[in-house]
């Protein structure tokens, strides 16, 4: 089958118009040390080939290939060598499930077994276990042990052996839903579940529903389709030599790590995820909606303190981390929200990171067992931080939250909240009256006089924003909430001298 692929810095069609602005200039002033960063990964980790690329501002702006696909013929790796992703397959398998939710063909609370018949027998661990949902599926929840040594090896699995297996029933290792335990036979449910509701294969859908629209065209999960010459080889180093992994064909565990792509065609799915963030009004351009893109961050209940990757991890603020749907969530102190997952696969390892609050995404592709290369990839990311790389948008201020403001400028300039109180929400003056105001502004003003209050508010909502005022001896900060009515009156507001 002959496939066809795209130049490699072609222009993508999912930067929004509202996008945070990725700066270009302080990201080229940062590739050396980036560069750096994955050379270094390469020698150290001892791994013949890999590929790395940074996507921004809707497009790959920096990609760069190391080392060979193959020990035999040495053919370089490009942006368009075509490696095996692992366990980064799951966020397709994710999306296809959200996006059989948004077109009304399941719900994430459905139970698996309504799917997949096999499962309606199945002796669960405790009397009082709930069923499995395809919720917990998505999560990990389900109860599953975890079994990447096993699960790893199980891609060219038959439909009808897996279809065997899950009619004998599983053991399992907890209660559905009560705890986190990392699962690819989870993730095989799911590609079964996405056949079941589609009426096609797994692999069919998505390429069909994902891959197709996005235009990754030199991308899919039967690798024997590409040309040896376009393909790197998987390796294990063992005994003192490379070993050739076996090349596994595509079957019934494909939906947790099957697919194959190059990093000319994965910075499309990288910029299609980013361009989800923020929230707005503009016209939906991608197989799926950004609403459900972003449900990929919704984290389960079972939050974990983790430590960064990285060389800075172990100086790093902890990350506050759980597992969404098919991405790692985790708040960080530096980078903001970032979604993240790896991949490990006989032969491969790889990395994702994304950071929407700034619109950056950083990858790897390697081609030795487990190298995913999780390390130089969070170093990347800091050195764009460090570099001022990374701009995050500001969030738009409403009418709403604009009128609000207003009225906390005449509150200080008239020294009372008589002044506005049409646009003081019910409780206001009931946590602190109108006396115990006019003696909090008077003493505000003793101290730093008249303040210019046509600073402008930052938004943190549409409801809510911070500011600060200059004034004649100093600074006032304040903050301002209003009431979730549909006059959005002002609940609560925050005025305090700024130290320095």
């Amino acid at each position: 089958m002959t496939r066809r692929f795209f130049p490699l810095l072609l222009l993508l069609a999912f930067l929004p118009a509202t996008a945070r602005a990725a700066d270009e200039k302080k990201i080229a002033a940062a590739m050396p040390e980036i560069d750096r960063l994955f050379a270094d990964f390469q020698v150290d980790s001892h791994t013949q080939g890999l590929v790395y690329g940074i996507v921004a501002n809707g497009r790959l702006v920096h990609v760069k290939g190391l080392g060979v696909q193959d020990l035999v013929q040495k053919r370089p790796v490009t942006p368009d060598s075509l490696f095996r992703i692992a366990s980064m397959t799951k966020a397709f398998t994710a999306l296809s499930i959200l996006k059989l939710r948004e077109d009304g063909k399941l719900s994430l609370d459905d139970l698996a077994e309504k799917y997949v018949p096999e499962m309606r027998g199945w002796t669960y661990p405790t009397k009082d276990s709930p069923h499995i949902r395809i919720r917990d599926l998505l999560t990990h929840s389900a109860g599953f042990v975890d079994d990447n040594p096993w699960g790893d090896r199980q891609t060219p699995m038959p439909q009808d052996e897996f279809s065997r297996i899950l009619a004998q029933g599983v053991p399992f290792s907890t209660a559905p839903g009560s705890r986190y335990e990392y699962s690819n036979f989870g993730y095989a449910l799911l590609g079964r579940i996405i056949a079941h509701v589609s009426g096609m294969s797994y692999r069919a859908y998505v390429e069909r529903s994902l891959l197709a629209p996005l235009g990754m065209t030199s991308s899919g999960y039967e690798v024997s389709e590409w040309p040896l010459e376009r393909r790197a080889l998987g390796y294990r180093w063992e005994d003192g030599r490379w070993k050739n992994e076996p090349t596994m064909a595509d079957g019934a565990f494909g939906a947790m790590g099957g697919l194959q792509t190059s990093a000319a065609d994965y910075a499309r799915w990288v910029a299609f995820l980013l361009s989800a963030w923020p929230a707005r009004d503009e016209a939906e351009t991608g197989p799926v909606s950004r609403s459900a893109v972003r449900m990929l961050a919704e984290g389960s209940n079972f939050v974990t303190i983790a430590q960064r990757n990285g060389k800075s991890g172990p100086t790093a603020c902890r990350q506050a981390a759980a597992y969404g749907f098919a991405m790692r969530i985790a708040q960080d102190c530096d980078l903001g929200l970032t979604l993240a997952h790896g991949g490990g696969y006989p032969g491969y390892g790889s990395h994702v990171m994304l950071m929407p609050d700034y619109g950056v995404g950083i990858f790897v592709f390697t081609n030795r067992t487990y190298n995913g290369g999780a390390g130089p990839a969070w170093d990347a990311a800091l050195a764009l931080k460090q570099a001022g790389a990374l701009i995050a948008g500001d969030v738009p201020v409403s009418a709403l939250l604009a009128d609000g403001y207003g009225a906390a400028g005449r509150i200080y300039a008239a020294g009372s909240v008589g002044v506005a109180q049409d646009r003081l929400a019910m409780n206001f003056l009931m946590d602190s009256d109108m006396d115990n105001w006019a003696k909090k502004l008077a003493t505000l003003k003793r101290e730093v006089g008249a303040c210019s209050t046509d600073a402008p508010v930052t938004a943190t909502g549409n409801l809510s924003g911070s500011f600060t005022w200059r004034c004649e001896r100093g600074r006032v900060a304040g903050t301002i909430l209003l009431a979730p009515t549909v006059t959005a009156q002002i609940q609560e507001l925050k005025l305090a001298i700024k130290l320095p």
